[in-house]
């Protein structure tokens, strides 16, 4: 027994100081491990002070994508500009009913063989341009009105892939904010409407009307609906891209500012309306009617002025009429944009809007030389197309003064 409690003993003292050891080795790894956290600590704090600050990223949308985007939008008024100027040529050249058909895809491809182009000859023959006016036409002749309204439908096809992709792209980097989403839309949806309003003007030439012994022609009605929205979209495009990139005038807010911007205002309307009564023009050929200035013949008002029943038609279908309406909207817009230009000398403006107002004015002058020209030499191609031209620019040069003169944001 005292053997075995001698054992016992002996390993119980071992078994203390196995504790204790294992203690303090405890105590000095804790120890350790501590320090080599707040080393480390203070490393990482010295590294993360020495590193240069970085900067944080611009919010999206900002100034640099503004001026994307209205360059964009600029870009896609000027190819508006092109669809116009194209169209009227296209009408001017009676090359607009040469397509019977419209298929958003495979018309994007010409006839190509001797058979594709006799078979598209064909279906031309069926209708009535080519019974009544076209006749004796050959082939030769037939390409060439078919490529100018080929060419005329590609460029709308343009026109709307020139709207649509960057929006979807702009879109997906949000370069948009929300009020600027509403307007893309818009404009992306006028496109494809703009599209489908053509061809609905061009169905109008092709019916077959036995009452009628007038030459195929579009309506009237329709083109100016035509022109009408390809106007509209040019004028939303540019008014937007420009406010997007002229920088706003720190202009007081006085009396006299305020009216003339209500003249400019008023005085672009007035510019917009005349454009659209130069669509009646063209849609019924009546500038080939009373070809002399400032007399309609050899009086101020003429006598089949009012010649058609109701009288309200005579607006309309009248070429007379419309002729004689064309006139007064074009004095009377030359008459608006001279006294905008004297109002506005009165006035201490930036020289930026001092110079768009005096080509505005300038441009109108230029503008009804060529009216009066076209009309004086019975409507020739080149001078017409020159002339549509014009209101396109005239109508630019009077958004131009709008955006100059455009109230600042509060």
């Amino acid at each position: 027994n005292s053997s075995v409690s001698s054992q016992s003993l002996m390993l119980y003292r071992s078994l203390v100081q196995f504790m204790l050891w294992l203690h303090k080795g405890n105590e000095v790894c804790g120890c350790s491990l501590q320090q080599w956290v707040v080393k480390r600590g203070q490393s990482t704090i010295t590294a993360d002070a020495k590193m240069p600050p970085t900067l944080a990223a611009p919010p999206v949308p900002n100034a640099a994508t503004n001026r994307i985007v209205g360059r964009w939008l600029l870009g896609c008024s000027g190819l508006v500009v092109g669809a116009v100027v194209l169209g009227g040529v296209t009408r001017l050249t009676e090359s607009g009913l040469s397509m019977v058909d419209w298929h958003l895809v495979r018309e994007m491809k010409p006839p190509q063989s001797q058979a594709e182009w006799e078979a598209e000859f064909s279906k031309y023959q069926q209708f009535p341009e080519f019974k009544i006016m076209n006749h004796d036409m050959t082939l030769s002749e037939f390409k060439f009105i078919f490529y100018m309204e080929w060419g005329h439908r590609m460029w709308g096809r343009l026109v709307g892939l020139a709207y649509i992709l960057p929006t979807v792209y702009f879109w997906r980097k949000g370069y948009f904010n929300r009020s600027m989403k509403g307007k893309v839309l818009g404009l992306c949806g006028f496109v494809f409407f703009q599209g489908l309003l053509g061809w609905y003007m061009v169905k109008s030439g092709l019916e077959e009307k036995p009452e009628s012994h007038d030459i195929p022609r579009v309506s009237q009605y329709r083109l100016s609906a035509h022109l009408g929205s390809a106007l509209l979209l040019y004028c939303a495009s540019l008014w937007t891209g420009l406010t997007m990139l002229l920088p706003e005038h720190k202009i007081a807010e006085t009396r006299h500012l305020m009216q003339l911007r209500r003249f400019a205002k008023g005085t672009g309307g007035l510019v917009f309306l005349t454009a659209l009564s130069g669509a009646f023009v063209a849609g019924l050929d009546a500038g080939l009617v009373y070809n002399s200035f400032p007399k309609m013949g050899d009086r101020w008002i003429p006598d089949d002025l009012w010649a058609f029943s109701p009288t309200l038609k005579n607006l309309f279908e009248n070429p007379t009429t419309v002729q004689f309406d064309h006139r007064i909207l074009a004095i009377s817009s030359l008459t608006a944009i001279t006294g905008l230009y004297l109002f506005s000398r009165r006035m201490v403006l930036p020289r930026r809007a001092k110079v768009a107002i005096s080509l505005l004015a300038a441009m109108a002058y230029g503008q009804v030389a060529l009216g009066i020209s076209t009309l004086l030499l019975y409507v020739p191609t080149p001078l017409a197309a020159t002339h549509q031209s014009g209101s396109v620019a005239l109508l630019s040069l009077a958004i131009w003064v709008l955006a100059e003169l455009r109230k600042m944001p509060k």
